[in-house]
């Protein structure tokens, strides 16, 4: 993904909890929104890999159509497990990359999941329209990768400046109230989502739900001070 002067080494930045006269409220949601952006990179290259076992094995091997499939896609994984993000979206000249097996293969589990594959290639590139095309055209229902699938789309979607559209989809990636790993994280994006448009209430009631619904998450530990700096001392 994209980084920007805030996430350079050496560069001093101000923590998003500390309140300061100066502060700008603003300022402050896009270096929290930065912050997490990080975490977002390391839960779904977990979950990506977790659930790439479960397509493998329970989805791609149901006959020959799927087995091609499967087999092409094996190399831009590949090469997108190396980081070569271009090789991976375009192929190597021998090798056909996410793009091309989503559209061979399409109507095939493998041409799916290549499209979740080349959405998650064009967002470590910075190219936010592009993953919002590609994710938009991977069907994930039902799957925690779907999920995953909405929380990228509600990340590009917010870095594309549009906000309303962001918090639709942070909204559908916390709909599995059981996952406690992702739901805390995508609730975070989307309280971050409410503060940038102005809708503090609801910022304050998504900090809410992480504080009282998953207190042993990561992002709990910041509650109080979150709520405190949108004026909520309870």
């Amino acid at each position: 993904m994209a980084n920007s002067a805030r996430n350079q080494p050496g560069v001093e930045r101000t923590p998003v909890t500390e309140i300061e006269e100066d502060f700008n409220p603003l300022e402050g949601v896009q270096l929290a929104y930065e912050k997490n952006k990080k975490i977002l990179n390391t839960v779904t290259s977990v979950v990506l890999g977790a659930v790439v076992l479960y397509f493998a094995y329970t989805k791609l091997y149901k006959g020959p159509a799927e087995e091609k499939a499967a087999t092409a896609l094996s190399y831009p994984q590949q090469y997108f497990e190396a980081d070569s993000l271009n090789a991976a979206l375009n192929g190597d000249g021998k090798n056909p990359g996410f793009i091309k097996v989503g559209k061979k293969y399409s109507g095939t589990a493998a041409g799916n999941l290549a499209h979740y594959y080349e959405g998650i290639c064009y967002m470590k590139m910075g190219d936010y329209k592009n993953a919002i095309k590609a994710l938009g055209e991977f069907n994930g229902k039902g799957s925690v990768l779907g999920l995953q699938a909405f929380g990228a789309l509600g990340e590009a979607y917010m870095e594309n400046g549009e906000t309303a559209k962001a918090i639709d989809y942070f909204k559908k990636a916390t709909e599995d109230k059981e996952d406690a790993l992702t739901t805390p994280m995508f609730l975070y994006q989307l309280a971050l989502a409410y503060e940038a448009s102005g809708n503090v209430n609801e910022a304050k009631a998504a900090f809410k739900r992480i504080r009282d619904e998953y207190p042993k998450s990561m992002q709990a530990r910041d509650m109080d001070k979150e709520l405190a700096r949108l004026g909520e001392l309870n």
